[in-house]
C-alpha cells in the first residue's frame, strides 16, 4: 500500500568533520524517522577542534538547490541553520517564497570551537528576512542575547523574557535553548503570544562531546514536524532525543576536541 514520505529539508552549511551542520541534520532527521534533503550554504573546513576556512556557495547555486528540492520534493517542514552572509540570506528567503510547511530557523553564529559563522553584516538581514519566516526560532543564550542586543539571560525567567521579546522580530514561537546557563539541570522554554507552551528540564550531562547539539536539536523538531506532530509534542520527543544523544556522546571516539553526539545511539553502539 502507498504511503506518503515524510520530507524535512536542511538549509545549511557543511561540516567536514560530520559533527554539526548539514551532516548532523540528516543524521538527526533520518533517527527521528523523516526523509532528509539538503541545501548547502557554505563550506566549512572543521572538525572537532575548530574551523579553519569557510567557503560560502555561489548564490545561484543555493537558489538552483532550492528550486531543485521543492519542484519536485514533497517537503513538510525546513530547518534553516548557517547562512553566513547578507547575500546567502536574501537568496534563500526569496527562494522560500511561497513555502506553506513549518520552518525551523536556528540562527547559528558560532561554533563551538568558537568561531565565527555568520558575518556580522548579515545579523540584520537574519532578523529582517529570515525569523519572519519562522514557525519556531532555536537560539541558545548567547544567540538570543545577540539577536536582542542585550545581556545574556542568567535566570530561566530571564529567558522566557528574552523569547517572549524575540516574537517581536517575527517568528510564531521561540525555543530558547538552556544549554549555556549555569546549574545542575538545563532548561528550555517554549514561547509563543499565548504564554510559555512548555518547559523542559534534564540533567546537566558532564561531557565535552556535543559538538552539533543545536543542528541536531532544530533538525530533530524539523523532521517530526514534516511526520505531522504538534509544535509543542515535536519539541518535547526531539528534547528527549538529543538528551538521550548526548548522554551516548562519550561511547564515540571521535577527534581531539569536542566530539560529536550520538545520533543513531539507538541503533548503534
Amino acid at each position: 500500500m502507498a504511503h506518503s514520505t515524510p520530507i524535512a529539508l536542511t538549509i545549511a552549511g557543511s561540516d567536514s568533520g560530520g559533527g554539526a551542520g548539514i551532516q548532523a541534520d540528516i543524521k538527526a532527521m533520518s533517527a527521528n524517522g523523516a526523509y532528509a534533503a539538503s541545501v548547502v550554504t557554505a563550506i566549512t573546513a572543521q572538525n572537532t577542534i575548530g574551523v579553519t576556512a569557510v567557503h560560502a556557495v555561489p548564490v545561484d547555486v543555493v537558489a538552483a538547490q532550492i528550486d531543485a528540492v521543492l519542484s519536485d520534493l514533497d517537503v513538510r517542514a525546513i530547518k534553516i541553520g548557517m547562512l553566513f552572509s547578507p547575500e546567502l540570506i536574501d537568496t534563500v528567503a526569496r527562494g522560500l517564497e511561497g513555502f506553506e510547511g513549518a520552518i525551523v530557523v536556528d540562527p547559528v553564529m558560532i561554533a563551538k570551537s568558537g568561531d565565527a559563522l555568520l558575518q556580522d553584516a548579515a545579523i540584520e538581514g537574519l532578523t529582517q528576512r529570515i525569523l519572519p519566516l519562522a514557525t519556531v526560532l532555536t537560539p541558545n543564550l548567547p544567540e538570543a542575547a545577540r539577536l536582542l542586543g542585550q545581556e545574556e539571560a542568567a535566570t530561566v525567567a530571564g529567558a522566557a523574557e528574552q523569547g517572549r521579546a524575540l516574537l517581536h522580530l517575527g517568528p510564531a514561537a521561540v525555543l530558547m535553548k538552556g544549554g549555556h546557563a549555569e546549574g545542575s539541570d538545563c532548561t528550555d522554554i517554549l514561547v509563543d503570544e499565548t504564554g510559555v507552551l512548555a518547559k523542559l528540564s534534564a540533567p546537566r550531562i558532564d561531557t565535552r562531546n556535543t559538538h552539533g547539539t543545536g543542528c541536531s536539536y532544530s533538525a530533530s523538531i524539523a523532521a517530526l514536524l514534516a511526520k505531522g506532530h504538534t509544535l509543542v509534542d515535536a519539541v518535547s520527543e526531539a528534547h528527549g532525543y538529543l538528551h538521550a544523544a548526548i548522554r551516548a556522546a562519550d561511547d564515540l571516539d571521535v577527534g581531539k576536541g569536542h566530539g560529536p553526539v550520538h545520533h543513531f545511539h539507538e541503533v548503534w553502539a
